[in-house]
């Protein structure tokens, strides 16, 4: 049985997971058309990782242009795509990656719903420029009738018991039972659950999700975009998989889930992670969980007597 049998008769099954270790391309042509509800991915910044070769970011471009292509023939009509990237930098000079990719979904005519902000508390720090603490990341649509689940990412609101103060309304409960609508600025600092922001660490060092992976994002980044997106039992793709956090993300919500990943160790992981959430040993950093916030009594947290001489 050749790949395209493979893959065919696992969409017709009633399986729930496909990994592929390979390149997006070649799997992707083995998906039959609209076979997809939800996309959501990061691809590869060009930034010279271990995993990808630097290039001119104009065949760069070029380059992704062709998965985004064949990636909007296998959405289904009422699909998403949600593509997280952050900046491209070279000589010190920024290119915003999400304006550029703008224009390649454009071409095909998908409709941009939300540009998130994914802000973030930690990461590198720079000398010659303000160090960068965010990310992007765009919502598109293959039409505009598509799947948006509202009710299951409501965050709570800030005032239950708001009330209209005029109109035919006036005295009656303003807000919904179930909580607001989300903000497009998903900060990630504590309390911003409580206050319409979505809040995600990135993952760094102490998380409980990090592995060998240099850019991994974290599994409830995923789940929200999988949550409103999406309903139980759609097919959910990854085209670079990486170490397979979309695809948790997914099967965490009974989804079915499928992903390309050329870089074997980070297919070994993926099956590692995938295995031990099933047997439920693997630890994640639970949906909404506030991060913790220094009180100042850590040693950390205070000012060396060194930069107070």
């Amino acid at each position: 049985m050749n790949l395209t049998q493979k893959i065919e008769s696992r969409f017709n099954s009633n399986a729930n997971i496909v990994l592929y270790h390979g390149y997006a391309n070649d799997l992707l042509a083995t998906i039959p058309d609209n076979a997809i509800s939800l996309i959501v991915t990061s691809p590869p910044y060009n930034l010279g990782k271990e995993y990808e070769k630097r290039i001119a970011i104009e065949d760069y471009l070029s380059m992704q242009s062709k998965i985004i292509t064949q990636l909007y023939r296998v959405l289904s009509d009422r699909g998403s795509i949600c593509w997280q990237v952050g900046n491209f930098v070279e000589n010190g000079e920024v290119y915003p990656l999400d304006i550029l990719y703008y224009d390649l979904f454009k071409q095909l005519n998908l409709k941009l719903r939300n540009r998130m902000i994914w802000h973030f508390g930690h990461g590198l720090h720079t000398s010659k420029r303000f160090s960068g603490r965010y990310e992007t990341l765009l919502w598109f649509t293959k039409s505009d009738e598509y799947t948006f689940n509202l009710d299951s990412v409501r965050v709570p609101s800030k005032y239950p018991g708001k009330r209209h103060y005029k109109g035919v309304n006036k005295g009656k409960l303003s807000g919904n039972p179930l909580g607001k609508n989300p903000s497009d600025v998903w900060e990630f600092v504590t309390q911003d659950w409580e206050n319409a922001f979505w809040e995600i660490p990135n993952v760094k060092s102490n998380h409980p999700e990090k592995t060998l992976h240099s850019c991994q994002y974290p599994i409830e980044l995923v789940e929200r975009c999988v949550l409103a997106l999406s309903n139980e039992n759609d097919w959910v793709f990854d085209p670079y998989a990486g170490v397979g956090t979309s695809l948790i993300a997914a099967i965490k919500h009974n989804r079915r889930a499928i992903g390309s990943e050329k870089e074997e160790q980070y297919v070994e992981i993926a099956h590692d992670r995938l295995e031990d959430y099933f047997k439920g040993t693997r630890r994640f950093r639970p949906l909404g969980k506030p991060i913790h916030q220094p009180t100042g009594k850590e040693k950390v947290a205070q000012v060396p007597d060194e930069w107070q001489e």
